[in-house]
């Protein structure tokens, strides 16, 4: 029987059109570019403006972008994921607005999240489905509005995040292209370290919360940037070495887009040519679960048919992990 493996065959992207940038962080806090700059890698980053626009409205965009650029009728879209860690609302899926929203009419959806590896984990998840046999379309979207989570006081976060969403569809392949493995891992001991307090249902917001900043990001920052560099390189060593490949067999390292530090990091423990390192931190900062599926959309134009690409991720909860995937297709 011919293995089925899920391969990216299109892909897409939105960010909002507001540029908060360095040079304007500063006459909001204490803090100046260079020292953004030097320890980030980021210049600007894009903010969703606008009553009532949720992360479904970086979603919808991304999906349309893709959906045109295909020529794809969404009724073919099977099953939509959105992953996210700033979905529009408590106990309303944004994936199912989102979906009907494209007119994907035919789909079931759901959120997924895992904070920064949300989108990881979520190739991974829509990849069963492919490998199942049972479906043929599915369209993952990365997708976050930061901003309504940040305190625009707190110059240890604000500096670092941004709004925007990337798109996937993935289908089947018989040709050895998609993904060819994965490597996963997670550990709730770190949730202490990268939180948003309040908001869920064992820290509910009330006025004290607000009061205590528990509805806006926490970083302890030390300790993410340390478990991060390790994890982060950690697991792209373990993908390579699982499945015989060597730093020449690497076509690109598509790392989620923290740190500009974590990134050098993690090549440098690979020994991989900093020219085969997508990078484009310093114009969107940290979109979260965007991050990886916007690297994508950056570069789809200089990516050939059986690219090899590592994909790596570190995000909060903590969550990790890297996947190995051929790319299937010339744009």
């Amino acid at each position: 029987m011919t293995k089925i493996t899920a391969a990216i065959t299109a892909v897409g992207k939105y960010i909002p059109d507001f540029v908060l940038s360095n040079k304007v962080l500063e006459t909001m806090v204490d803090t100046n570019d260079e020292w953004i700059t030097s320890r980030t890698g980021i210049k600007e980053r894009r903010i969703l403006k606008g009553e009532g626009k949720g992360t479904s409205y970086l979603a919808i965009r991304a999906a349309q972008n893709l959906l045109e650029k295909k020529g794809l009728d969404p009724k073919e879209i099977e099953l939509v994921i959105v992953a996210t860690a700033t979905r529009d609302m408590q106990a309303a899926s944004t994936a199912a607005y989102t979906a009907t929203e494209i007119g994907a009419v035919n789909a079931f959806s759901f959120d997924l999240d895992s904070a920064c590896s949300s989108f990881l984990f979520g190739m991974s998840t829509a990849a069963k489905f492919i490998e199942s046999g049972r479906y043929k379309k599915v369209l993952l979207i990365g997708a976050d509005k930061n901003s309504s989570m940040i305190d625009y006081n707190d110059r240890a976060t604000c500096i670092i995040f941004g709004d925007g969403a990337g798109a996937v569809l993935l289908e089947p392949d018989t040709q050895g292209y998609g993904i060819q493995d994965e490597y996963l891992r997670s550990d709730g001991a770190g949730r202490e370290f990268l939180q948003v307090k309040a908001g869920g249902s064992a820290f509910p917001i009330t006025e004290e919360a607000i009061a205590k900043g528990e509805t806006t990001v926490f970083q302890d920052g030390q300790t993410v940037f340390k478990n991060a560099v390790f994890n982060m390189a950690d697991v792209c060593e373990k993908i390579l070495e699982r499945n015989n490949l060597t730093n020449e067999d690497v076509s690109w390292l598509a790392a989620h887009q923290a740190n500009k530090r974590i990134i050098d990091a993690t090549a440098r423990r690979i020994k991989l040519d900093p020219a085969k390192v997508m990078m484009n931190i310093e114009n969107h900062g940290n979109t979260t679960s965007a991050t990886l599926p916007m690297l994508i959309a950056d570069y789809e134009s200089q990516l050939k048919k059986g690219d090899t690409i590592i994909f790596a991720a570190f995000g909060g909860g903590f969550s990790w992990g890297s996947i190995y995937l051929k790319w299937a297709y010339n744009s």
